[in-house]
């Protein structure tokens, strides 16, 4: 192996098929104690099953945290100021999660006097990167164990197999091979692999289980309306809530009206390109009230700057590259952007789609005054022939040159 033995490791730990066999793999091929760590980020998964497994095999060392608010406050929503988009499409659901789980690890090994940390990422997606480029920035000498990268266990046979010999009890619905795996988190839910590997097959309607579609969904629009403070979503309809009850709501409005699904075919950091069915509904809904309230209270050289760097800080996001240097000073620019947006936004929601229909600051930057097409005594019209001029004089001497 790689590495000396560990002592003692933190596990990443679901209670599911998997990571009960890694906890198991862990204690035979290392002979280590297992500390694990289960977080709730709204998945909407029993975690007292993880816990009564946990202890059933034999475990001592337990952590089962909500951690919903600190998900939405201290990651989703500085995300969503930058309004970021992977390969302008998707909202990161997954990626977002994994330096909170990661780091929350890492506290828990120095907590505990883990020498070691494990996930179960597998080792051709980018969650293993995700994972582990967090760990050691954050406890830069930890040993990580991946499993999958290790083991022989490489088959839903052989993890079953493994699992009835160290007595892990294995439900009827898991020992059938499942049509496709599964990550939610309060943001969204992801679908990858078997079945809907193929991109020119759609996915079966079974496939969407946050919400329904939109032709399902109901015939009279909904209005709703958003308040913002530096950035940041702070009420709903005039209730103010606290980020995680806000997006939990707006997921549920989401839900109802059929809103925040996307297939797509992204490129993994990895190198090979996959396909993804997602689940944003309330985080679809968010980013359409954000860029809404950024139209009136941002000057245009500040919201084109931020367009420019979106796709950047996105991706490293998406890499796995939350604690590093660039993110922070990425974000550094993009929270300053964010002083003074804030007002409300009204947005109708109808069978799937979201459409800004008012927005209103007291730090707005729109001008009726400048804009009326009525008569104004604050702008003088023959002023844009010299502004055009100007403008244009690069374009005619490339003319008279003949290009």
């Amino acid at each position: 192996m790689s590495h000396s033995a560990p002592k003692k490791v933190v596990l990443a730990y679901s209670g599911g098929l998997d990571t009960s066999v890694i906890l198991k793999w862990l204690e035979v091929t290392y002979g280590c104690e297992v500390v694990t760590f289960t977080a709730d980020l709204g998945q909407g998964a029993e975690l007292d099953e993880a816990r009564k497994k946990a202890e059933m095999l034999g475990i001592k060392d337990i952590y089962i945290e909500d951690l919903r608010e600190e998900f939405v406050r201290d990651y989703v929503y500085p995300m969503m100021r930058a309004n970021a988009l992977y390969e302008g499409l998707y909202l990161l659901g997954t990626s977002i999660a994994r330096p909170l789980i990661a780091k929350r690890q890492i506290e828990i090994a120095r907590e505990t006097g883990a020498d070691a940390v494990c996930h179960g990422a597998t080792g051709k997606g980018n969650d293993q990167v995700r994972f582990e480029l967090s760990y050691y920035a954050l406890e830069p000498d930890i040993k990580v164990i991946a499993p999958w990268r290790e083991w022989d266990l490489n088959s839903r046979t052989k993890l079953i197999e493994f699992a009835e010999r160290h007595q892990i009890p294995v439900a009827k619905d898991k020992r059938g091979e499942a049509p496709f795996s599964v990550d939610a988190n309060l943001l969204h839910t992801s679908s990858e692999g078997k079945a809907l590997e193929d991109p020119a097959v759609a996915a079966e309607e079974f496939v969407y289980s946050r919400t329904q579609s939109p032709e399902m969904a109901p015939d009279e629009a909904q209005i709703i309306d958003i308040g913002f403070e530096r950035g940041d979503a702070t009420s709903l309809d005039g209730e103010a809530l606290s980020p995680a009850a806000l997006l939990t709501a707006l997921n549920e409005l989401g839900r109802i009206h059929g809103i925040g699904r996307l297939d797509l075919v992204e490129n993994r950091f990895v190198g090979m390109k996959s396909r993804g069915i997602y689940e944003t509904p309330g985080g679809t809904i968010l980013l359409a009230a954000h860029r809404g309230i950024e139209q009136i209270t941002l000057d245009r050289g500040a919201a084109h700057l931020k367009d420019e760097l979106m796709p950047r800080y996105a991706e490293l996001i998406y890499n796995g590259l939350w604690f590093t240097p660039e993110r922070e000073m990425l974000q550094a620019a993009i929270d300053h952007s964010q002083r003074h947006v804030e007002g409300h936004v009204t947005l109708k929601l109808y069978k799937g789609g979201v459409h800004i229909i008012g927005r209103s600051s007291p730090k707005s930057l729109y001008s009726l005054e400048h804009v009326t097409f009525e008569e104004d005594a604050v702008y003088d019209q023959r002023d844009a022939e010299g502004f055009i001029k100007l403008n244009a004089l690069r374009l005619r001497l490339l003319a008279r040159r003949g290009g």
